[in-house]
């Protein structure tokens, strides 16, 4: 197969950005410069870039980027280009995916994006790079919360909110992964798709309060926020932990905190070579798969910003390139 030669005659590359904040119509598909690899660092060619919920909420608010004009994305699978000054992981030809730095190293929404080299790890071969994309901010946010910040257990009962979202359909795997009983909360026809990545209990949170169905949980996984935190915290065990992650909607709450007898933990994703590794040993142990809503060329990144942001998509949304 004859291969692309637009890298080989051009500095230039494609990438959706925008120049002032606001709903998805500000996003277009520009012409920058292409970037080049600093010392320990390595261009990736994009095959793929997976969006988040934090695309949509930095897209219209400063957040914790402040300068415009900006390329989104952190999530990316694609092929290593060229390698920096000292990098010994990966080689030209290399198929990667990884995290980008959170928040300041984003920018894989674009033909071609740098990283720290060690940001990266080889792409599973049972995962094509849509797929591959789909995986890692959300899985290493469900695996830093889970193992990193809550150590879950084998036995342990794991509550976990919006959990056919990004974060949520990742989080019932790896928890289901380390021997975890999980309950879910979803609506009601996202409970199949649940079941088959293997949550015990679901929750239908639109009939249901979840505090009232469920109670003496070890750990809770929220992804929500608001109203959740204090509702959560009394369905926990005494030295029970929640873990919020939706840090721009959620309340410290000490005092309740110490009445019950819990703990609560603010967590932001970091990228995390390590826990990249773990990800991709339990892809190919095949006990992590990414659920897929729908992909989308680099010239309908709006569209697929104006989906995402309804809330109720169902696993992931990924941009190819």
């Amino acid at each position: 197969m004859a291969r692309d030669t637009r890298d080989m005659t051009t500095t230039m590359m494609r990438a959706v950005s925008q120049d002032r904040l606001g709903g998805p119509d500000v996003l277009r598909v520009v012409e920058l410069e292409r970037p080049v690899p600093g010392p320990g660092e390595v261009l990736i060619r994009v095959r793929a870039a997976g969006l988040n919920p934090t695309d949509w909420v930095h897209r219209q608010a400063p957040g914790f980027l402040a300068k415009l004009p900006l390329v989104l994305g952190w999530d990316v699978s694609g092929v290593v280009e060229a390698v920096g000054l000292g990098v010994v992981l990966h080689e030209v030809g290399d198929e990667v995916f990884g995290m980008l730095p959170y928040p300041g190293g984003h920018g894989s929404c674009a033909e071609y994006v740098t990283a720290p080299a060690r940001a990266l790890v080889r792409k599973p071969a049972g995962l094509d790079h849509v797929e591959a994309g789909a995986v890692p901010l959300a899985a290493l946010t469900a695996y830093q919360a889970l193992v990193d910040t809550a150590a879950v257990q084998a036995g342990q009962r794991v509550l976990i909110h919006a959990a056919a979202g990004g974060v949520g359909h990742f989080a019932v795997q790896i928890a289901r992964s380390l021997g975890a009983s999980v309950i879910g909360t979803a609506s009601a026809p996202k409970h199949d798709m649940l079941r088959q990545l293997g949550a015990d209990e679901l929750i239908d949170y639109r009939d249901q309060d979840f505090e009232q169905a469920v109670s003496d949980v070890d750990v809770v996984i929220d992804a929500i926020g608001g109203d959740y935190t204090t509702r959560s915290l009394r369905a926990l065990r005494p030295g029970g932990v929640l873990v919020s992650l939706a840090l721009g909607n959620t309340a410290p709450m000490a005092e309740e905190v110490a009445r019950l007898g819990v703990r609560h933990r603010l967590m932001l994703v970091e990228a995390d070579q390590t826990g990249m590794l773990a990800v991709g040993a339990l892809v190919r142990a095949g006990e992590l798969r990414p659920v897929i809503q729908a992909a989308f060329p680099l010239e309908d990144a709006a569209k697929a910003h104006e989906i995402g942001e309804t809330n109720r998509v169902a696993g992931k949304l990924v941009l190819t390139v």
